[in-house]
């Protein structure tokens, strides 16, 4: 089995490289299933009905969440009801919806196989949630004991610290964790005891400004103290950033991290390190 994970796509430039990308690219590399955090897909804050449509008629099966994730609480309330929108799992008890789903995936050779998808929320500069790492473990724990091998984990949050935790508590545990919230992507894929893991995968959307953001009010902030309202700009050099995974019996045997600009034809491919 061969999946995908992008994130996070921020806005229409975001939305609009994977249309123009996202088949050409799973044909090409021969992926079965696409992972995508997409809690700024909507003008930056959220995720709307109609944006989460669009970006499931190009090919992405399930979307993950983070903080911004009910930034738009009606329209994610709505979503969190469909089998393909994940929010935080960890955040505390009485918050619609899950972050944990299991999906049944044809690959290849049209064997099915199921794999976990689980949502996690760290906690440095994060909005209230349970304590992630317990809860990792006594989820994975529960995923292991239904006898289901194939984990991936999207882990959101601020500090880089809090992510390689859970890698070395989750390591020869799960399939694969990848960090999103940042938006900038590091250059530590690697592969331990069957786990791939990269610290975080990047944006998709805007890469010539502020986190995919007009610079404007971030510099007015940076300079005054004085905030405003980010926007995504309707036009600018956009990016596409992928991490793929081929499973076999639960653990990563081979991992590479793809990066698309808008601008230049090629895919460039980023092997991981095999410790």
């Amino acid at each position: 089995m061969r999946i995908a994970f992008i994130g996070d796509i921020v806005g229409r430039p975001g939305r609009r490289i994977i249309k123009e990308n996202l088949s050409k690219i799973k044909n090409e590399y021969n992926i079965d299933f696409v992972i995508a955090n997409a809690e700024n897909a909507s003008h930056g804050f959220g995720l709307t009905v109609k944006n989460c449509n669009e970006l499931l008629k190009c090919g992405i099966d399930v979307i993950t969440g983070g903080n911004h994730s009910f930034d738009k609480k009606q329209e994610m309330f709505a979503l969190l009801e469909t089998p393909y929108v994940l929010r935080p799992d960890n955040y505390p008890e009485g918050v619609p919806g899950s972050g944990l789903k299991i999906f049944e995936i044809k690959d290849s050779e049209d064997k099915i196989e199921k794999l976990a998808v689980l949502n996690l929320m760290g906690q440095f500069s994060m909005p209230t949630v349970e304590n992630p790492f317990n809860w990792a473990k006594r989820k994975v724990e529960e995923l292991n004991q239904q006898g289901i091998k194939n984990i991936f984990v999207d882990f959101h949050g601020e500090a880089t610290s809090e992510k390689r935790v859970i890698f070395m508590m989750l390591k020869g545990k799960v399939s694969g964790i990848c960090g999103t919230h940042t938006h900038v992507g590091t250059d530590d894929l690697q592969v331990i005891d069957g786990t791939s893991y990269l610290t975080d995968i990047g944006l998709t959307g805007c890469r010539d400004n502020i986190i995919g953001m007009n610079e404007k009010i971030p510099i007015q902030k940076a300079t005054t103290g004085i905030g405003g309202h980010f926007e995504v700009p309707n036009a600018c050099k956009s990016i596409l950033q992928m991490m793929v995974l081929e499973i076999q019996d639960g653990k990563t045997i081979e991992s590479f991290k793809l990066k698309k600009y808008c601008d230049r034809a090629e895919i460039i491919k980023t092997e991981a390190i095999f410790d």
